[in-house]
């Protein structure tokens, strides 16, 4: 990789969907607010390279920005395992309420059953940013995924970077530069 990297990564769209849930790869975006789609695509460098997660909701998001993206598996949400498209609600109760606090106290490094942590996904975001190239490049990716690029460029521990606030069709601007990183924008609109 030689040269400067310009990464917009821009939240998808509002899940279309009830709260409270751990959303699965499948759930679909709620693409209806035209201003905020128009306002983001202004920002956007015309012939980026576009990146997208395998999730519907990222690869509508992308789509809707007029962006042809490529599906990477590097950049998908974390796996939530057994917990995926169930209500937090339901699995405290399952699990009690002392096990489930005990679970988010850690959250960076904790795995929900066959699921993965946030460390985890940090790991596999730094190898899907090895692979990018130098100039513009477009992630329509998730909360999570954002958060885990800030860690890589910030040299967060996984706790620290779950501290960001990453809103839906917010846009986070970080350049890839020789040996080191700059953060331009987090969460802006």
């Amino acid at each position: 990789m030689e040269g400067e990297t310009r990464l917009w990564l821009i939240r998808h769209a509002p899940v279309d969907g009830p709260r409270g849930v751990i959303h699965a790869p499948d759930a679909p975006a709620d693409l209806g607010d035209a201003a905020a789609f128009a306002a983001l695509q202004a920002k956007l460098p015309a012939d980026a390279f576009a990146i997208c997660s395998p999730a519907r909701r990222t690869s509508a998001t992308a789509a809707k920005l007029g962006l042809t993206a490529t599906a990477d598996d590097a950049f998908r949400e974390q796996d939530f395992g057994d917990w995926t498209g169930r209500r937090h609600s339901e699995i405290e109760a399952e699990l009690g309420a002392e096990a489930y606090r005990a679970f988010w106290n850690s959250p960076g490094t904790n795995r929900p059953p066959r699921g993965e942590s946030f460390a985890d996904q940090i790991a596999r975001a730094r190898t899907g940013l090895a692979r990018l190239p130098a100039g513009d490049a477009v992630l329509v990716v998730h909360s999570g995924t954002i958060r885990a690029i800030l860690a890589i460029a910030l040299e967060l521990a996984p706790e620290l970077a779950l501290r960001f606030v990453i809103d839906p069709l917010s846009l986070t601007r970080i350049d890839r530069l020789a040996g080191s990183w700059r953060v331009v924008a987090v969460n802006g609109r």
